[in-house]
């Protein structure tokens, strides 16, 4: 994993021009709305990639230990200028500003970069892009990561990514049903509002309390738990029989298996489960 682990390719772009401006002496500190502005932005589609735990977390292993994060009702009314001022010189105090090529800002996101260093000469901060980065032809973006997820492209995403895509979150209590038939599973619950990955089977590896393991992870609304329509991803652990409920763990999706589907009974929903966890672990 390198410096800027967890953060896509086009992102990656920016974050490294701030760490540049690190050298001078300036304090790098990270703008990002809330992940709920995904869905406002967005028109309540998709959803967003990573709560804002996990985007803090990643925030952190990428050393960036301010991080300035407002809700977008907060901010969707200024104007470009009002932006730049009350927010970027005002709230921030910015020496300099580093974003992407296409960064659009102000109400109904009515300017641009050639906004922006009018502004930034007005109130006192430099301009830094970063170009569009493009891989096969096509621009990285979390709408492209997004859109992979939600297809079951997991390889793909995570070339995007430049890493595994990661569920990195608290295990609960289920059923139990994993353990009376020879798979005990840890389970993790989908927030309202995020992206879930396309319903199926995956190969996965689990990382708990800094140990990787070779896993299977299943995504989908399990029948047999009462989570309230939540979306949950169970994964079975290679080699692994600890208590670990209330623990946060991180599983990494590595290749999408099979579509989500139902069975006609236990013994069919086991030998299933054999076939899939040979697919997902001893054929890694």
């Amino acid at each position: 994993m390198g410096f800027f682990d967890g953060v896509h390719l086009g992102h990656r772009y920016v974050l490294e021009k701030v760490w540049a401006f690190s050298c001078k002496g300036y304090s790098p500190v990270i703008f990002t709305f809330e992940p709920e502005a995904v869905k406002i932005k967005a028109s309540g589609k998709n959803g967003y990639i990573y709560t804002a735990g996990e985007k803090q977390r990643i925030f952190e292993r990428c050393g960036f230990d301010s991080v300035y994060s407002p809700s977008f009702p907060e901010i969707c009314d200024l104007s470009g200028e009002e932006f730049a001022e009350r927010i970027l010189a005002g709230k921030m105090n910015a020496a300099a500003v580093c974003c992407g090529e296409d960064f659009r800002f102000g109400k109904g996101a009515s300017c641009g970069i050639g906004e922006l260093c009018s502004f930034g000469e007005k109130y006192g901060f430099e301009v830094c892009t970063a170009k569009k980065v493009r891989l096969g032809g096509t621009v990285v973006s979390s709408g492209e990561i997004r859109r992979c997820l939600i297809s079951g492209d997991i390889e793909r995403a995570n070339i995007f990514l430049d890493r595994p895509y990661t569920i990195d979150k608290k295990v609960v209590h289920g059923a139990s049903l994993g353990h009376t038939i020879g798979f005990p599973t840890a389970n993790q619950i989908y927030e309202e509002g995020q992206l879930v990955p396309k319903f199926g089977v995956y190969a996965s590896e689990t990382e708990v309390n800094g140990r990787l393991y070779p896993s299977m992870t299943n995504i989908g609304i399990k029948p047999t738990v009462d989570y309230g329509g939540k979306p949950l991803a169970e994964t079975y652990i290679s080699g692994f029989s600890r208590d670990i409920y209330d623990t946060r763990i991180q599983v990494r999706l590595k290749r999408f298996i099979r579509p989500e589907q139902k069975f006609g009974s236990v013994e069919e929903l086991k030998n299933q489960i054999r076939h899939d966890v040979e697919s997902a672990i001893e054929n890694s």
